[in-house]
C-alpha cells in the first residue's frame, strides 16, 4: 500500500483490506450469536457505510433484512454540525430488532439526532454496528454495541469513507499525513 493524493491532500496506508476484513467478520458473528433465532433489520447509513454494511450483511447467516437511510453531517475534513436527513427509512420498525450500520463515529452529532426518530418508533430493540469509532472527538456519548477499530481523531479515507466525493472506493482504509 502506497501513499495516496485524493483531492488536495495526501494520505498514508492505515489498514488492509485484509485487517478489514477479518475483523467485518469477527463483528458478523457476535451479531450472528447475539440474534440467533431472531430476524433483525439492518440499517445502513449512506454514503459512507455502504461497503461496511455490504460486507458485514455477506456475514450474516441468520434470517436478517437490510434497509437504508441517507444522513450527512460532514462537509470537507470537518463534521458541519448539523445533521441533514436526505433519504429517509419507510418502514414499520415497531416491534423489531434494529441495527444501525455506521462507517464511523465521531463527534456523535449524527446519531444523537437520529437514533429518536429510530426510538419514537418502538422497535423491540436497537444496537449500533460501527466500522471505526473516534473517543476523542466524542461530544455526544454514543452507546456502541458493535466496534470494529477504535482510531486516533485523523481524517480517513477510504473503504466506503470519502474526502469530498472521493476516496470511497478505495479497498483499505488510509489515514491524512500529517
Amino acid at each position: 500500500m502506497a501513499e495516496i493524493k485524493v483531492h488536495d491532500k495526501y494520505f498514508v496506508p492505515w489498514l488492509s483490506e485484509e485487517i478489514i476484513q477479518q475483523r467485518v467478520k469477527e463483528i458478523a458473528t457476535e451479531i450472528n450469536t447475539d440474534y440467533a433465532g431472531k430476524k433483525p433489520l439492518f440499517i445502513g447509513v449512506l454514503n459512507g457505510a455502504f461497503m461496511f454494511a455490504s460486507d458485514l450483511f455477506k456475514n450474516i447467516h441468520i434470517e436478517a433484512e437490510i434497509s437504508f437511510i441517507k444522513l450527512a453531517s460532514y462537509k470537507g475534513t470537518k463534521s458541519t454540525g448539523q445533521v441533514i436527513t436526505a433519504i429517509g427509512l419507510d418502514m414499520d420498525l415497531t416491534g423489531r430488532d434494529i441495527i444501525i450500520v455506521e462507517d464511523i463515529i465521531d463527534t456523535g452529532k449524527t446519531l444523537t439526532e437520529f437514533l429518536p426518530q429510530i426510538r419514537n418508533q418502538q422497535p423491540a430493540s436497537l444496537k449500533i454496528a460501527v466500522l471505526l469509532h473516534k473517543p476523542e472527538a466524542m461530544v455526544h456519548p454514543i452507546h456502541i454495541d458493535y466496534c470494529c477499530f477504535s482510531i486516533p481523531n485523523k481524517f480517513v479515507v477510504g473503504y466506503g469513507l470519502d474526502y469530498n466525493g472521493l476516496g470511497r472506493n478505495i479497498s483499505s482504509l488510509y489515514q491524512v499525513k500529517e
